[in-house]
């Protein structure tokens, strides 16, 4: 690649700026956003506490929503819903303001003021993200539960936050069949001595309990709500939602995300990356328990003022077609998805997008995890008809948006494909030893951030102690990521993938991802999930189960082709003791593959909670996998 080509010129300017002078980089950032009171100091930082924008005010939800009043967006489209059964649902801004005012004005009627604590239990309709503004237009607190989560682990989130207030449904709606919320949620609060009230969003048809004092239906309380009430500017510092990593091992950490500093890196950052216009209908597929839902379907997209789509449930449902179908109706131009759903659609082949229209994408988006060559290729071809930029992010719950991007916003790129691309501005990466030192180029380390940015997360809700062990211990001055990554010549960062998630053969530590791209590398194979399991000899010797594409089947001499896939990708010691092709992986209703269920069915230990399993019969097929394993070992 030329070393100065303009595009690349234009992005390294602003890149180098923002890491020379950064509080006057954020400054100007921020000044792009409306303010009550300015802040009176950038960047407080007490290593390795930040305190973003001090001494300023704002509100969120006006960020959001009220500022696109005096503009000609006000009659514009906010939100397209699409229920999964056929329903659909539009807010203008001027509805949305409506909406949003009316739930805060029920929650104000319950008592809820500034810093108390409402938990969101709820399916993806549009109530959420108008109960999540209403939270943030009062500066009240959200913490948003995924609804397929199990009533205990609602119950622990609801009590460590001590929140005042539960909102649920009475059910959720997945592949046509009604999903009840408010026994769960009962349950739930049952645990949770704080909650003093229930609201339940009528979504499905079934009768619910409901408890005298406590619960109400909301269309009931909506009846005397006002709908003029003003959005309270809160200090850039008061926190706007507190939101619970899913870890696989461990106690979960509520995530403390601060309003000025992360509204400021979510608005900058969603316009570096999806290059947002006027006549943007954007569609981010994540849940909004999550938080690419958060950053990316709500507050990233709402505060530039973007039409928004908005998905109710399977991607698969009532068939393959369903998302073309919806990007073709409401022509949509940014798309952003997980690269599990990319291979899950590339599993069919190319039938069911080439059915529709696509032509009024112009950007697309993955997220969630590395992106393997061969996905990033066939989503180039049939989803963007390799005429669109495809935005390959890294970030976490912890980062708050997007850290590692291409940035059309800024400057279009050349795209590498299977490499997120290069840190954005502001954000000063480096990928280290184990000692904390930089490697070379191209040599795999632990990716680190080194200086602190607006989207950071405050602290972990509770327990500041665990915050600075969780983060900041492992390399003192240095916020570790828990990646692996490769950084090359042009700068550009590829992710690994998750640094727990690493495999010890015969003294080489192999990252999963590594293994499973090799896999996937085969023509044959869909997606694919790498995991350990003892041996005698080796310490532990790899596994990996395969979904194939449609028209192949089952054999061991397939079987044995996709091995050496993996080592001529890997090497040689990675070349998996057995590979079984199974149907279906264990995902989450994210689309996670959940790995620690195929590590427990492999040391025969107990599963634990798979509430948020989409498929369960995915495990059992996994179990007789490793029966027939176990005859071989």
């Amino acid at each position: 690649m030329p070393e100065e080509m303009p595009d690349r010129a234009t992005f390294d300017a602003v890149y180098r700026r923002s890491l020379e002078d950064p509080d006057a980089f954020w400054a100007e950032e921020a000044r792009k956003l409306d303010w009550s009171r300015p802040s009176d100091q950038v960047l407080d930082w007490s290593p390795p506490f930040a305190k973003w924008f001090v001494g300023g005010e704002l509100n969120a939800c006006h960020l959001c929503v009220d500022r696109h009043l005096a503009t000609p967006r006000k009659n514009k489209v906010a939100i397209y819903w699409e229920g999964e059964t056929g329903e659909t649902r539009v807010l203008s801004y001027a509805t949305l303001h409506r909406e949003v005012s009316r739930a805060a004005s029920v929650l104000l009627n319950l008592g809820v003021g500034k810093g108390d604590v409402v938990a969101l239990y709820m399916p993806m309709i549009p109530e959420l993200p108008v109960l999540m503004l209403a939270c943030a237009r009062i500066g009240a607190i959200h913490t948003v539960v995924f609804s397929a989560f199990s009533a205990s682990a609602l119950a622990d989130r609801v009590r460590e936050t001590e929140a005042r207030v539960v909102v649920t449904a009475d059910a959720g709606v997945r592949r046509g069949k009604q999903v009840p919320l408010k026994p769960k949620a009962d349950e739930a609060v049952a645990h949770a001595p704080s909650v003093e009230h229930v609201i339940v969003v009528r979504r499905g048809t079934a009768d619910v309990a409901m408890q005298d004092g406590r619960d109400a239906w909301f269309a009931d309380l909506l009846e005397s709500a006002d709908d003029s009430v003003p959005a309270v500017p809160v200090e850039a510092t008061h926190p706007l939602f507190i939101l619970y990593t899913s870890g696989t091992t461990g106690k979960p950490k509520g995530i403390v995300h601060a309003t000025g500093g992360y509204m400021v890196y979510a608005h900058s950052t969603f316009q570096w990356a999806f290059d947002l216009d006027e006549n943007s209908v954007y569609w981010c597929t994540a849940d909004i328990g999550w938080v690419t839902g958060h950053t990316a379907l709500v507050y990233g997209p709402l505060s530039h003022g973007a039409t928004v789509v908005m998905y109710e449930g399977a991607p698969d449902y009532p068939d393959l077609g369903r998302w073309w179908e919806i990007i073709e109706k409401y022509g949509v131009t940014a798309f952003y998805t997980s690269p599990t759903a990319i291979r899950m659609f590339m599993q069919h082949g190319d039938e069911w997008p080439a059915k529709r229209d696509l032509t009024s994408l112009q950007i697309l988006g993955t997220v969630g995890e590395p992106i393997n060559p061969e996905a990033w290729h066939w989503y180039n071809r049939h989803i963007g008809g390799e005429r669109c930029p495809i935005v390959d992010t890294w970030w976490q719950t912890e980062t708050g948006s997007f850290m590692i991007s291409g940035a059309p916003g800024i400057a279009p790129m050349p795209q590498k494909p299977g490499v997120a691309g290069h840190p954005l501005p502001g954000v000063d990466a480096a990928v280290v030893d184990e000692n904390g030192k930089p490697v070379p180029d191209g040599e795999k380390g632990v990716l680190v951030i080194r200086k602190p940015w607006p989207g950071m997360l405050q602290t972990i809700h509770k327990d500041p102690d665990r915050y600075q062990m969780a983060y900041w211990s492992r390399f003192p001055g240095l916020f570790s990521a828990d990646d692996y990554a490769v950084r090359d010549e042009d700068g550009y960062i590829r992710v690994l993938g998750r640094a727990d998630e690493v495999l010890k053969v015969a003294g080489h530590r192999i990252g999963s991802l590594e293994i499973e791209n090799g896999a996937v590398a085969h023509e044959a194979v869909a997606e694919a999930a790498a995991v350990g399991v003892p041996d005698a000899v080796k310490g532990e010797a790899i596994v990996v189960f395969a979904v194939l594409m449609d028209g192949y089947e089952p054999s061991d001499e397939l079987g044995e082709e996709i091995s050496g896939s993996i080592s001529l990708s890997v090497g040689v010691f990675a070349r998996p003791k057995s590979v079984h092709l199974v149907r279906a992986l264990p995902k989450t209703r994210s689309g996670k593959i959940m790995r620690r269920v195929l590590r427990a069915v492999a040391g025969d230990e107990p599963i634990g909670d798979v509430s948020t399993l989409e498929n369960e019969a995915s495990v059992e097929e996994v179990k007789r996998a490793y029966e027939a394993l176990k005859q071989e070992f």
